[in-house]
This record gives C-alpha cells, structure tokens and sequence, in this order.
C-alpha cells in the first residue's frame, strides 16, 4: 500500500525549509561515510603502521566515545546561541580532522584526529535535526525525518563504494582526504540558512520566564525522560548495529563471499534502509511514531530467522534486505520523535545527547557478536542479540510517551500518550 499522505509531505516546503534539510542530510549522510570508511581500511591501517587489527579497531571505539562529548558540548552552545552558527563551526571542525586523518604520521596522532572528528559528529546530527525540524511544518515531519535519518545508511553506501573504487587506486589516505569534499558542500548549503524561528521565540519566552536551559533540563520530568531516552536509544542502536556492523564478516565466514559479493549484498540492503526510512516515517503522521516503529520491530522478528539462518546466499540478501526495511523503518521516526519529546530550552542537546549516549552504550555490540559466533556460529550471533532488541525495542516505544504534531517554540508543551 502507498504511505498515506506521502506525497502531501514530500511537497510544498519553502527554499529556506528545503536548504536547511539538504544541509542536515549531507552532514548526516558525510558523517557516516566517514565513520565507515575506517571500518572498511582498518588492516590497510594496521599494516602500514604496524599494529594488530584488534588495536586498529579502536579508532571506531575512539570516534564513538567522543560522540555524546560532543553533542553535548556543541548542544549546549546551540541552546545558548542559536543553531546556525555552531552547526557551520561544526562542519568545519570534523571536514578538518577528516582531511589531516589522512596526513597521520602515526597511529596515535590518527587515534587524537579520530576522537575529535567524533566530536564533530557527535554535534552535528542533534543540531541539524533540530535546525531542520524545526524549520519544517509538522504535519510534514514524518516522511522528511525518515528521509533525513537514512543519510546514514546512503553514507554507509557511499563509503562502500569509496572503498572499492578509491582504495585500490591511491590508498586509504584518499578516502578520508577526499571525504571532506561533500561535507564542505553541506557547509556552503547551510550559509544560505536562516537562524531557527522555533528558537528566536524560545529566547523570547526565556526572557519572560528568566527559566533558562539549567533549569528545564534538571525538572524531574524532563530528567526522567532523558533517561528514557537513553535506554530508547540504546535499544534502537543495538538494533542497528547488530542487522548491520557483523553482516560483511558473516558473509565472508559463512558463505565465503569475495568483496565484490560483499559490497552488492550492502548495496541492496542499503537501498531498503533508504525505502523503509522513508516509507513508514511517512506512515507515522497517521498512525503515531511509537506505533509505526514499534510496529516495525516486530515485523523484523521473523525477517531476523530468515536472514540469519538461510542457507541459500539469494535468501540471505532477500533477508537482509528486508530487515533493513523494517529496522531502518523504525529508525525513521527518530528525529522528529526525539526532537518533539525535547523541551524547546534544551533541543540543542537534548535529541543528540540522547542519541549518542545510546550510541555509546551499543558499541560492544560487534565484539559480542563475534565472541558468539566463535562459540556458536554466526547464524546464532545474529539472531541472539537481534531478535531480543527488536522484542524490547516494541516494548519499550510502546510504555513511553509522544509529542506528534508539537509546535515548536510555544508557551505551553503538551506531551501526549
């Protein structure tokens, strides 16, 4: 069936609107093109500086340790200060550490570059969420939340053909020099952008009130669904980490896949990440955001079994593909839930806070997935740890609240079930 309304909120955004949406999406979409691209050169790495693979994988675990630090620290200027400019300074700030990862002289010079672009990226998906969301009318978020949210798997994607096609040629080194290129046009995007008129009347409202960040953030409510937040966020993170960080490796132990298999296989289970955003991010204008993703949760249960325990390579991509359909689905409704859910004083931080906390918190989904398949197969480490998140994830959006179709930037906030 057709989303409904689907195309009603794909059309009729503003220059302003559109410009401050293709400026988030970039800067979400680079951020994971360059967060992947270490994944996909970690023995390149390892051999010309001379180190384990093990001890290489810790550039990833650098990055993601700095993200919540980050969404934090450029959060908090964006509350006090305004989005536009601590997102410009933030483009800037990961485009230059991406660029001189590429010129480390050393592991541990690449290891400090790593951890400051996770600052970088840990500021830029809540500040352009917020930015973007709150430009955008709210009876359209739906489908532009779940377009936004699939920049990272199209970085994902983007990242796979990078590799193939850049690191046989000219090196890893190329990879993250050049990997700057887009993020710089997401900058020169997001100079046509005005400020936030959801936080000019937010600053307004302060001004009358004297009730500043501090104080919204550290009411009881809003601290209790902060860490509600938290837990969401780990779940869905773990969601996506366990469809998506062992996959390569499962298919190459477990179906002997060559790279060129390999990065077919990711480019068709992208693809359905980027429909099923998309598709029932739309669908959440009707049916609510617990709803639709807890919905999708569960339809992944049996799309789990069949992609983990498929004998039949064809089977295992069908698979694959549909379980990012649904888990991608899912995660299309996170910008506009978690920005709807944050006080207009805090949005700032709030949304990314949240997110990269949890994001922090699944980062041991990989070694835990690879310790199981060395015990049990690969089959089992996938199903184990998917199938109970996406039970718990349905769980967990179910019991807690929703703020579909809040206006941004009014005097009262009315937070529904």
């Amino acid at each position: 069936m057709a989303a409904p309304g689907l195309l009603e909120q794909a059309r009729g955004l503003t220059r302003e609107q559109r410009n401050a949406f293709l400026a988030a999406w970039l800067g979400w979409a680079m951020d994971a093109f360059d967060y992947f691209l270490v994944v996909f050169v970690v023995s390149d790495i390892a051999k010309e500086f001379g180190e384990s693979t093990t001890t290489v994988a810790f550039l990833a675990t650098a990055t993601l340790i700095a993200r919540p630090i980050g969404a934090l620290g450029f959060g908090i200027w964006a509350d006090k200060k305004g989005r536009r400019l601590p997102l410009m300074v933030d483009v800037l700030f990961y485009s230059a550490m991406e660029v001189l990862s590429g010129f480390a002289p050393t592991f541990t010079v690449l290891i400090i570059l790593r951890f400051l672009f996770g600052l970088g990226m840990g500021g830029e998906w809540g500040l352009g969420a917020s930015l973007a969301l709150e430009k955008i009318p709210p009876e359209k978020r739906g489908f532009w939340s779940g377009l936004l949210q699939q920049g990272y798997p199209v970085g994902y994607l983007l990242a796979t053909l990078a590799n193939f096609l850049v690191t046989p040629a000219l090196g890893w080194r190329w990879l993250f020099i050049l990997g700057a290129i887009p993020a710089l046009i997401a900058f020169l995007i997001r100079t046509r952008v005005g400020e936030s008129e959801a936080w000019e009347r937010t600053q307004e409202k302060v001004e009358l009130t004297k009730v500043g960040p501090a104080q919204v953030f550290l009411q009881p409510k809003v601290l209790r669904r902060f860490l509600y937040l938290i837990v969401l966020m780990t779940l869905f993170n773990v969601m996506s980490h366990g469809t998506q960080d062992y996959v390569p490796t499962f298919l190459k132990e477990d179906f002997h896949a060559g790279t060129g298999t390999v990065t077919v296989i990711a480019i068709i289970y992208n693809v359905g990440a980027i429909l099923g955003g998309a598709y029932f991010g739309a669908l959440s204008e009707r049916f609510g955001r617990r709803r639709t993703a807890a919905f999708c949760a569960v339809l992944g249960i049996p799309v789990a079994f069949l992609f983990a325990y498929s004998t039949v390579l064809g089977l295992v991509t069908l698979g694959a593909f549909l379980l990012q359909v649904v888990v991608q689905g899912g995660w299309g409704v996170v910008p506009a839930h978690l920005t709807e859910l944050s006080p207009d004083e805090v949005r700032g931080f709030y949304p990314g806070v949240t997110y990269q906390l949890g994001n922090a918190f699944a980062a041991f989904v990989l070694p835990i997935q690879t310790s199981l398949a060395d015990d049990h197969g690969g089959s089992f480490a996938l199903a184990a740890v998917i199938v109970p998140v996406l039970i718990l994830t349905a769980l967990v959006l179910l019991l807690g609240p929703e703020a579909k179709g809040k206006v941004f930037g009014e005097r009262e906030e009315q937070t529904v079930r």
